[in-house]
C-alpha cells in the first residue's frame, strides 16, 4: 500500500513526505537525484514498530522546491532539514541517511543535539579530505552539460543493482540525471559538496547522539576508505560494511534490519548497545 503524501512548509518551498506507523519517530533521507521510494521496503518494515517519516528533498519526488534554487545545496538540505523538523513539531528523533542525506542528519546533531536521539548514516558525505582528483571530479560534474553526460553512466555503477527494486531505483535515478532539470540539480550539489560548510570534520566532536555507519562496500563513489576517514571523526560510531551498492537498504533489507533493530531498539529502551565494528 502506498502511504500518503503530506506537506511541511521550508524556507524552499513545501516539502512532501510520507508517515507511517506509531512511536518513536525515525526520519529517512534520501541521497542525490533519488527520492524517499528509496526506502520502500525498510520503511514498510520499521512501520510496525515505529513512526517513519519518508522526505523527498526540495527539486526531489514530489517536492517542487522553491522557485529560487537558493538551497539548492547540501548546506541548504540541512537547513531544509531543521525546517522540517520544526515544521513537524518532532520529538527528539532517529535519523537515517544516505549519502547527502546522511550529511543533512550529521549536520542537525552538530547545530541541533537536542533534535536526534540517534543516527544511522549510509555512504554518507561530510567527513573526508577532498584530494586533487576529487575536487576535479566534482567541479567536472558541477557543469550540468558534463553532469548529464556522466552521471546516468555513474548510477549503474554506485548502485550495483542486486535487486528488483534496485533495478527500479537506477531506472528512475538515470531517467532523471538524463534530463535538463535533473542535470542542473545534480551539478548544482556536487558543486556544493566542495562548500566549506558541507566539512563536518572540526565540528564532528560536538556529536554525542549514539551513531551506527552502514557502509555499503560496492560503491566506488563514498568507498571504504572513506568510512574508515568517517569513523575517525566518530570514534564513537559503530562501522559495518555491506556487500551493497549505494542504497544498502534497497541492496539488502533484510541485512540492513538485523543491523539497525537492535540499534534502534538500545536508543529506545536507554540501553548501551554492545557491538564491534564489521569490515
Amino acid at each position: 500500500m502506498t502511504p500518503t503524501m503530506h506537506s511541511v512548509p521550508t524556507r524552499a518551498g513545501d516539502i512532501s513526505y510520507s508517515i507511517q506507523g506509531k512511536g518513536q519517530p525515525i526520519v529517512l533521507l534520501h541521497a542525490t537525484l533519488h527520492d524517499s521510494r528509496d526506502y520502500e521496503v525498510i520503511a514498510e518494515r520499521l512501520a510496525e514498530r515505529y513512526q517513519t517519516i519518508s522526505v523527498d528533498w526540495p527539486w526531489h519526488g514530489n517536492s517542487q522546491g522553491g522557485s529560487s534554487k537558493e538551497y539548492l545545496s547540501a548546506v541548504g538540505f540541512a537547513d531544509i532539514l531543521e525546517d522540517i523538523v520544526e515544521g513537524l513539531k518532532l520529538e527528539p528523533a532517529i535519523f537515517i541517511g544516505n549519502s547527502v542525506g546522511g550529511f543533512a542528519a550529521a549536520r542537525l546533531a552538530v547545530t541541533h543535539p537536542d533534535k536526534v536521539r540517534g543516527m544511522i548514516l549510509v555512504n554518507a558525505g561530510g567527513f573526508v579530505e577532498w584530494t586533487l582528483i576529487s575536487r576535479l571530479f566534482a567541479r567536472l560534474l558541477g557543469f550540468a552539460t558534463v553532469s548529464r553526460l556522466v552521471t546516468p553512466h555513474l548510477v549503474g555503477k554506485y548502485m550495483s543493482p542486486q535487486t528488483s527494486h534496485d533495478e527500479d531505483i537506477t531506472r528512475r535515478v538515470k531517467a532523471r540525471a538524463s534530463s535538463g532539470e535533473g542535470a542542473s540539480t545534480a551539478a548544482a550539489l556536487w558543486r556544493s559538496f566542495l562548500d566549506p560548510g558541507h566539512d563536518l570534520r572540526s565540528r564532528a566532536e560536538s556529536i554525542k547522539a549514539p551513531v551506527l555507519l552502514v557502509w555499503g562496500s560496492r560503491d566506488p563513489l563514498f568507498s571504504k576508505a572513506s568510512a574508515e576517514a568517517t569513523k575517525m571523526y566518530m570514534p564513537q560510531a559503530r562501522l559495518v560494511f555491506i556487500d551493497a551498492g549505494h542504497v544498502v537498504f534497497s541492496s539488502k533489507p533484510n541485512e540492513f534490519q538485523q543491523l539497525v533493530q537492535p540499534f534502534i531498539e538500545s536508543i529506545v529502551e536507554g540501553k548501551e548497545l554492545q557491538g564491534e565494528d564489521h569490515k
